[in-house]
């Protein structure tokens, strides 16, 4: 990677953590610095010297597919239509609490701005529910909902379970889904302490997870465990901001020694769990993306 590219990454990694500087995170100065540690430690982002053939395979076939898919246009067009929304909504906070948004009142660009995944990671969800034919889905943490879109658009024949805590969010995330005509959603409203467990009961199995509604370690290792009983040999955990804090840091290091956990691919801001038993040998890969 040019020096030019890493100093805009780094660039960007500090304006992100400012705007995402929630309680118990690192300071922004810190996380730029582990994101430059990852640049310069990381795996080859095209797959070269990867011995693995299911993560070279994943490389070359999935992280690095540029292709345009069909809903990329509409899900970014929302996405530019909610960072430019100054409607102000009533926020309920079950999550860790935002150092900058210290009252309940929020404007939806600037929930837009600060909790929205950037567009490469959108469409990475999308490619990986595409090429893994994944059909039941379940996203903690809608939010605004481009992330449950890139979910649903990937297999329109599968089926999103995502939760969300904030009525007002949730009911924004509501008009996305039916501006993107997407009818394969079911978002639940609540605390996923209460909603979490009903839902699982009536899902047979869990092919892909997303877990992005709560970043601190007792939660995150929480949900992990209740949503392992779902979990088969093809299914998919993606943990968001796995290096957000010293607790999200020891819960993916949990995730990763947990014995039903065959495969893991550190990508910095998300984190992604396998748990093909025809893998003998754990297996832990940190790629550049």
């Amino acid at each position: 990677m040019p020096i030019g590219s890493i100093g805009l990454s780094i660039e960007c990694v500090v304006a992100s953590a400012i705007c995402f500087s929630f309680a118990f995170m690192y300071s922004p100065f810190k996380i730029a610095f582990k994101y430059l540690t990852y640049l310069l430690t990381s795996s080859n982002g095209k797959g070269h010297g990867v011995h693995s053939p299911f993560v070279f395979d994943f490389i070359t076939r999935v992280l690095n597919d540029r292709r345009t898919f069909y809903a990329y246009r509409d899900l970014e067009d929302s996405r530019q239509a909610l960072l430019s929304d100054t409607t102000m909504l009533t926020i309920e906070d079950f999550g860790a609490g935002s150092a900058v948004h210290k009252d309940n009142r929020r404007k939806i660009a600037d929930i837009a701005r600060s909790s929205l995944k950037p567009k490469k990671f959108g469409q990475l969800l999308f490619r990986m529910v595409d090429y893994y034919k994944t059909f039941t889905s379940l996203e903690l943490g809608t939010s605004l909902g481009i992330s449950t879109g890139y979910l649903s658009s990937g297999n329109l024949n599968g089926h999103v379970y995502t939760f969300e805590g904030a009525k007002q969010v949730a009911a924004v995330a509501r008009q996305v889904f039916k501006q993107l005509r997407l009818e394969n959603i079911e978002l639940i409203e609540g605390n996923f302490d209460e909603t979490l467990q009903p839902v699982l009961e009536k899902i047979g199995r869990l092919d892909l997870a997303f877990i992005d509604g709560n970043h601190l370690e007792q939660p995150t290792i929480r949900y992990f465990e209740q949503l392992l009983p779902k979990a088969h040999d093809h299914s998919i955990f993606i943990f968001d901001d796995i290096h957000w804090s010293k607790g999200m840091e020891k819960a993916w290091k949990h995730i990763q020694q947990h014995p039903a956990v065959t495969l893991t691919i550190d990508l910095f801001f998300i984190g992604l769990v396998f748990f093909r038993q025809e893998q003998k040998v754990a297996q832990h890969f940190t790629i550049r993306f």
